[in-house]
């Protein structure tokens, strides 16, 4: 790990000025502790980092938790009681990486994979509206109607909370877009981070003037400040083990462990893709070190781990050799907690809000909803049903509706691509030429069934198997049976196999059998 250190050091520096605020923002956006965010990126770094076999994955905490972190903190009713949660996700992805679960990734259609990551950006957009505006939810309490809820947020809209999140979101676009194509400079210097220091600026001009550019202390960063090293050691916060038999700390626990595999195995596999020397990451592994990192963030106040694309993606493009970079970037964010936690508070949470916005269009881009439509209703259809299942519901009820309407849609498709047929004439006859695909299954009974029913009387019938490699019982069967309706409706049945032609076998079945043809 020692070797590259001159290339792993500066993609460190800018793989931490990418974490840094998206450690902050994914906090808030969790309705967690600002401090919660940046534990999760330090053992993120740190611990995970050390124990993982990926050479340039980052891990930490991810926006694609967001929403199972906000609904299970509301549900559970404390903070405490949802880092019991997180403690036993760790420990069931400990046990996925023991017992080999590290190819579960693979069983989950991309169609599902890319609708839950757009639902998750479009509930982080609507969700970051409030900080990026400045406007305060009004209590539920007080009997609003909708469009009362409506008129209260528009008229406490802040007018320099507005302004920092515009010019935040026109350096992020424009760094991105723009500047880095300019010089190869800007790609040094993330754009969020640019964003974070002019927030800094702007407060440090406006903050303690009472004009109307001002932002208000509640709309800032608010992390500790330690003065010794006990009041460092007092912000970190413990699970409550007192919850240890409420049943929804395992169904939380378990929903966190499933989508945090499943999100890390994803960028996994894109990372290795990125990785110009193209090494091989050992999944089951990887599930042990987020387990033992997600299991020490939750004994300790920090929000669940993944391995997260974003980050590691900067690693890659900054020129990372080895898993060094994420490790000694982990260990920045735990110096700047300790060195100056005065200036992180000097940072408006609409920077932050601006940073996720532009997260959550990434991930609920228009465009990839136009994709989704070009490649057709077997993509789209689950797709669509998981993005509005999982805003209609939650993250884990999302995916499981989009992964079982996804299966209906490839049994559909089955069930259409069992055979196609070729209708010609042939001496004053009919004949119907039946092509049967490679594997042909009881699902498909019912459209070959229709299919023959609708041949006419005193034709021909050739069936061909010679592509087929698996063919059911249940359909074998099939034709047993309708064989005795040939006879009466005088349709002649020729069998086309690898091992020749039969005219009107009495029994398919036996058939098959005598002939050791491995297809029943």
């Amino acid at each position: 790990m020692f070797k590259h250190l001159k290339n792993d050091l500066p993609a460190s520096l800018v793989v931490f000025f990418v974490a840094l605020p998206l450690c902050l923002g994914i906090a808030l956006a969790s309705g967690a502790p600002l401090f919660a965010g940046l534990i999760a990126g330090i053992l993120g770094g740190i611990i995970v980092g050390i124990i993982s076999g990926s050479s340039l994955g980052v891990s930490g905490p991810a926006a694609g938790l967001v929403v199972i972190v906000l609904n299970a903190i509301t549900d559970l009713g404390t903070y405490e009681s949802f880092l019991l949660a997180v403690v036993f996700a760790g420990i069931f992805q400990i046990l996925l990486g023991i017992i080999k679960a590290g190819v579960i990734g693979y069983y989950f259609p991309s169609s599902v994979i890319k609708g839950m990551l757009a639902a998750i950006g479009v509930l982080i957009f609507f969700q970051q509206l409030q900080h990026a505006l400045g406007y305060d939810v009004p209590d539920k309490e007080q009997g609003l109607t909708f469009y009362e809820t409506l008129g209260f947020m528009f008229s406490s809209i802040s007018t320099g909370v507005v302004i920092v999140t515009i010019i935040s979101l026109c350096i992020i676009l424009l760094w991105d877009k723009v500047l880095t194509k300019k010089h190869h400079i800007f790609k040094l210097v993330p754009g969020p981070l640019v964003a974070v220091i002019m927030g800094i600026i702007y407060q440090l001009i406006f903050g303690d003037t009472e004009s109307v550019l001002g932002i208000q202390p509640e709309k800032l960063v608010t992390v500790p400040i330690p003065e010794n090293f006990d009041m460092f050691i007092a912000q970190f916060t413990t699970p409550d083990f007192s919850q240890i038999g409420n049943s929804q700390i395992y169904v939380i626990a378990f929903t966190i462990a499933v989508v945090a595999s499943l999100e890390t195995l994803l960028c996994v596999e894109a990372t290795d893709k990125l990785d110009p020397q193209k090494r091989y990451t050992p999944t089951n592994r990887e599930l042990v070190a987020q387990g033992v990192g997600n299991t020490l963030s939750g004994l300790i106040g920090g929000l669940p781990i993944t391995q997260v694309i974003v980050r590691s993606s900067a690693n890659i493009q900054s020129g990372g050799k080895t898993k060094m970079s994420a490790i000694i970037h982990g260990f920045l964010i735990l110096s700047t907690v300790i060195v100056i936690p005065k200036i992180l508070n000097l940072i408006p949470l609409a920077v932050l809000a601006a940073i996720l916005l532009v997260v959550g269009y990434k991930l609920a881009n228009p465009k990839q909803f136009v994709e989704m439509w070009k490649y057709g209703k077997s993509q789209f259809i689950p797709f669509i049903a998981t993005v509005a299942a999982i805003i209609i519901t939650d993250l884990l009820m999302g995916i499981l509706f989009g992964l079982t309407v996804g299966i209906i849609t490839v049994l559909f498709k089955t069930y259409y691509n069992s055979h196609n047929i070729i209708e010609k004439d042939k001496d004053n006859k009919k004949l119907y030429h039946m092509n049967l695909a490679e594997e042909v299954s009881f699902i498909n009974k019912a459209s070959i069934q229709k299919e023959l029913n609708g041949l006419k009387p005193n034709s021909i019938l050739e069936i061909d198997v010679r592509k087929t490699k698996i063919l059911d019982f249940d359909v074998v069967e099939i034709f047993d049976e309708f064989s005795i309706k040939a006879n009466d409706k005088n349709i002649h049945i020729k069998l086309l196999s690898e091992r020749g032609e039969v005219d009107n076998p009495e029994s398919f079945r036996d058939y098959f059998l005598k002939n050791k043809i491995e297809k029943v």
